[in-house]
């Protein structure tokens, strides 16, 4: 699979996982709509994760001619989806709360931001 389906592919999931993550964060907790929407959040992130695994880093230092830096937000989506799948399976809503704010702010918003440093597409998609 090419680079650019790829990314399109990631846009395609990590856009709408933005709009289901933030509606997330205000509804109110427990709901049966609380539950749908944050089930496919993890869904669609879970899949941008391992989309974006695929894709060659194009910016600073690379390790095995391949992964960079923003790799890490993928890994720590692998890893945090479940547990926090888990963590309310089990009843632990604290856990669960805190994994998801996290991923939210880590797997989205920041890495988000990366995405627009010089040299990314998205930085050349707004800033020419």
């Amino acid at each position: 699979m090419s680079y650019t389906t790829l990314m399109y592919l990631h846009l395609t999931t990590i856009l709408p996982a933005f709009v289901l993550g933030t509606i997330s964060f205000v509804l109110k907790k427990g709901t049966n709509t609380h539950k749908i929407i944050g089930r496919l959040y993890m869904l669609l992130m879970l899949f941008t994760a391992i989309v974006t695994l695929l894709m060659p880093a194009h910016v600073g230092p690379q390790l095995l001619n391949h992964f960079g830096w923003i790799h890490l937000f993928s890994l720590l989506t692998i890893y945090t989806v479940p547990t926090a799948y888990f963590a309310i399976k089990k009843g632990n809503i604290k856990i669960h709360k805190h994994k998801m704010i996290g991923l939210y702010i880590g797997a989205i918003l920041i890495a988000g931001v990366f995405t627009f440093m010089p040299g990314r597409y998205m930085h050349s998609l707004l800033f020419g």
